[in-house]
């Protein structure tokens, strides 16, 4: 086995050494970050004299002819190479002769690997903020599809007060740019170049880092050559903003599930999207929901498992951090294929109001509009929240809906409330008053809906094309 190292050791590394600390089963997602890399080292070896034009020729030759050769599905078979980057040099060696001897000079791979991590990652955020839209664009097609549906609003799994479903849905859009953003904040703090840092204490040679910077497309610069050797922050911060987003995920998925159970009746889903059961013929399953969800466990796992790995080591680089990338990748990969999921889902539902508006109009969604009704018209709110409880309690016992009471009725139960109140036991009456930003009145959601058409462009707008 191929080594980048050795020379100040008297015999070789054990078998299980070898076996136990290699890294190439995972590592190898990092080929093409690795060639990039390489060949923007190349040039910046010619530049400071390391290298003849005749070396870089040969070595860009055969970085080349490595990314090619990747292209067969049996590139990797038989290497037993210590990871990706050795792989890479001896395959270079074969391919370009001495002048492979040249291209670590004044390179670590401390570097190297926080250099390929970082373009992988660079791309794999661009990939998950454009998920993020398509599923953020799924949702603002089915609010746009139903305008005039109202479903109630829960607090503690209760029905609380009305609100369209275009609101509901748009609350889900809301998660999402907030995603989308903080993964471009995870975006911006990976697309630092570490090169140049050296080992730990920075180059012994003159490199451009900034020429450098620009050729591989990154925004600036590592400031300080010990932190970029010791930074796993900004796989951190991916973790994190992935571990955010399947939070999101989870819980429309839990929605879901709930409106699409026959005890709710609100969602049919899709075919293409759900399940039977080996035993029960009746039973059609929300399983693209509930895998789902319990993939949300899998990339927490992934966050809590580096923070451990990261909590204790001393500066700067150790070998535990060889163990970032499993969980990396395991959690880029759940990611992207839950907000694919997630949106095919979103797709594929079907809203049937009659069954929450038949919620509606059976609960008492309206108490809060009455009450505001009756502070509106001067009675201290917390009298006419009483008043309001009482009104409730009576229809409880009597078995009355809100539209059971009559105004003639609901002004000889107490003399605080007043005939034209009783429009506001009609739920669509009661969103009319609450058309303040943000909030679910039919004038404001409509305003919100094609403010979130527009925010969506932007988003779309600013994300790299694949």
């Amino acid at each position: 086995m191929m080594k980048l190292w050795g020379g100040r050791f008297e015999s070789e590394p054990s078998e299980v050494f070898e076996r136990f600390s290699q890294s190439l089963g995972f590592d190898r997602r990092l080929l093409e970050a690795d060639l990039r890399g390489s060949q923007a080292w190349v040039r910046a070896l010619e530049r400071v004299g390391i290298l003849t034009a005749q070396e870089r020729e040969a070595l860009l030759a055969g970085l080349e002819a490595i990314r090619a050769e990747a292209e067969r599905p049996d590139f990797f078979e038989g290497a037993r190479d210590e990871d990706v980057h050795t792989l890479v040099i001896r395959k270079l060696r074969e391919r370009a002769g001495p002048a492979a001897e040249k291209i670590h000079t004044g390179r670590s791979r401390n570097e190297q690997v926080s250099l390929d991590v970082r373009l992988w990652l660079r791309e794999r955020i661009d990939a998950v903020r454009r998920a993020i839209c398509e599923l953020a664009g799924a949702l603002v097609e089915a609010a746009r599809a139903r305008p005039e549906a109202i479903v109630p609003g829960y607090t503690h799994l209760r029905r609380a007060q009305a609100v369209p479903w275009a609101h509901y849905l748009l609350a889900y859009f809301e998660m999402l740019a907030r995603d989308w953003e903080r993964f471009g904040q995870a975006r911006a703090r990976a697309n630092l170049l570490p090169l140049g840092s050296g080992a730990l204490a920075g180059s012994g040679f003159p490199f451009d880092r900034e020429e450098l910077a620009r050729e591989l497309g990154f925004e600036g610069l590592t400031r300080n050559s010990m932190d970029a050797a010791a930074d796993r922050d900004f796989i951190l911060d991916f973790l994190y903003a992935a571990s955010v987003t399947m939070v999101h995920l989870s819980r429309l998925a839990e929605d879901w599930i709930l409106y699409s159970s026959e005890e709710f009746g609100w969602l049919e889903l899709g075919d293409e999207v759900t399940s039977g059961s080996s035993l029960m013929p009746q039973k059609k399953n929300p399983d693209a929901l509930e895998l789902i969800r319990g993939k949300c466990g899998r990339v927490f796992g992934c966050l809590v498992s580096l923070l451990v790995t990261m909590k204790g080591l001393p500066m700067t680089y150790n070998r535990d951090m060889q163990e970032d990338k499993p969980p990396l990748f395991e959690a880029a990969d759940e990611l992207l294929a839950s907000l694919e999921m997630a949106c095919a889902v979103a797709r594929s539902l079907r809203l049937k109001p009659e069954r929450p508006a038949a919620a509606l109009q059976e609960s008492w969604v309206v108490a809060t509009d009455l009450a505001e009704a009756l502070a509106k018209s001067g009675v201290p709110f917390q009298r006419a929240h009483q008043l309001v409880g009482r009104l409730v309690l009576e229809s409880v016992r009597q078995g009355r809906r809100p539209a059971d009471w009559t105004p003639e009725a609901l002004a000889a139960f107490a003399p605080e409330f007043t005939p034209e109140m009783a429009r506001l036991l009609d739920p669509r009456e009661g969103m009319k008053t609450r058309n303040i930003t943000g909030g679910a009145g039919p004038a404001a959601v409509a305003r919100a809906l094609e403010e979130a058409a527009l925010r969506l462009e932007a988003m779309r707008a600013a994300a790299p094309p694949s």
